[in-house]
């Protein structure tokens, strides 16, 4: 992946700049729920905001801007 691709998937998020599972998953070729899996089962590896899960309203947000495809 190209650098510039990269820097287009990163978002804004609670004034933090974020990637999304998918796109991270994607990037290292893997399944997001692989990714997820590795994540959860190696927690301690990770500093405690390395992750969180959006809201409602977050996920809305991102859907009508069309950076996710669905609410799913």
């Amino acid at each position: 992946m190209k650098p510039q691709e990269i820097e287009n998937r990163i978002y804004e998020i609670r004034h933090q700049n974020v990637m999304l599972d998918f796109d991270l998953a994607e990037m290292y070729q893997i399944e997001t729920r692989v990714l997820k899996q590795a994540v959860r089962r190696n927690l301690e590896r990770f500093p405690k905001d390395f992750m969180f899960e959006l809201t409602e309203m977050e996920i809305v947000t991102m859907v009508s801007q069309n950076v996710i495809p669905s609410k799913q």
